[in-house]
Formats: C-alpha cells, sequence, structure tokens
C-alpha cells in the first residue's frame, strides 16, 4: 500500500509561493536568522506545507514547526483554529513552538534559544 504524501501538496504550491512572496515583516526577519542552515546547522523550510496546513518554518530533521502570530491570531476564533491545527499536527509527531510577531523583534535571541531547545537533542 502506498503512503499518503503529507508534504508539499501540489494542490497549495500556488498559494505557498504566495505566502513566501508576500510574507509579514516578522516573518521575513527571522527567516533571516533561519535560511541557509544557519542555526546549528538546521535546514528550515519556509511556509511548508504539512497534511492540508501550511506552516510560517519547518525544520524536517528535527520535525520542529515554528509558527508566527501576529494581530490575524488574536481573536477566539482564530485562536481555536490555531488550537485544532497545533493538536493535529502534534498528533502527527510533529512539535510546534509558536511565538508572537512582537517577540521575535524585541527578544530575537531568546526566540533563537528557544528554537534551539526544542532540537531533539535538547527535548527534555
Amino acid at each position: 500500500m502506498r503512503k499518503k504524501k503529507i508534504h508539499d501538496k501540489p494542490e497549495l504550491r500556488a498559494f505557498r509561493r504566495e505566502l513566501r512572496n508576500n510574507a509579514t515583516p516578522a516573518e521575513a526577519f527571522l527567516w533571516k536568522h533561519l535560511q541557509r542552515s544557519q542555526l546549528e546547522g538546521r535546514k528550515f523550510r519556509r511556509q511548508h506545507s504539512i497534511h492540508n496546513y501550511i506552516v510560517d518554518f519547518y525544520c524536517a530533521s528535527e520535525g520542529l514547526i515554528v509558527e508566527l502570530d501576529g494581530q490575524v491570531h488574536m481573536d477566539a476564533a482564530a485562536e481555536e483554529y490555531d488550537r485544532k491545527r497545533e493538536a493535529v499536527l502534534e498528533g502527527m509527531g510533529f512539535v510546534v513552538v509558536r511565538f508572537e510577531n512582537k517577540m521575535v523583534f524585541d527578544f530575537l535571541p531568546s526566540v533563537l534559544k528557544d528554537i534551539r531547545d526544542h532540537f531533539k537533542e535538547n527535548r527534555k
């Protein structure tokens, strides 16, 4: 039996490209510190699709998803959707870490440390 493809679904390709081309300032800022394996040699992808979701950043070697939350995530309906989405992704074995956009700008070293702390060798 063939395994169902859950990464980089072709039907989400155009939407992923649109999201990459219209990144939020926080996404663009954090990407400068994650791209080209800058964070302890880990390769991150941005706007990567997993299942039917597009995640902000994904590190395959760590099974790690990094999500940034701006104003659009601050209402009750969006928070509920994010919780359900996170539960599905975690149920698939991924680790999801979330940061508010403001944190990326104001506390970047702390954000990068928190991401490193979620690498497999550092998980408790």
